[in-house]
């Protein structure tokens, strides 16, 4: 079982009413690309997070605690800091 760390940026745009829609997430090679990447992408999107994970590749196991490295704007949990 192999264990490593998954960088990924993740957007949303208006969905139906006050919904989100979640587009593909992206993924990264470090923690600075996802960074650089969120950072470029937040005046375009009403949401943007950039998080990483420790996964399983193999197995399709990935951490349900996301590492938050950048976030901005509407997010549905576990991003948004609403409860």
């Amino acid at each position: 079982m192999a264990s490593e760390t998954v960088y990924i940026l993740q957007t949303y745009v208006q969905g139906r009413g006050k919904g989100l829609k979640a587009e593909p997430q992206v993924g990264c090679k470090d923690a600075e690309e996802a960074r650089r990447k969120a950072e470029r992408l937040a005046p375009l999107r009403l949401g943007v997070v950039a998080f990483s994970v420790s996964a399983d590749t193999e197995m399709g196991d990935y951490d349900e605690q996301p590492t938050i490295i950048f976030k901005s704007g509407r997010l549905p949990p576990p991003f948004s800091d609403e409860d």
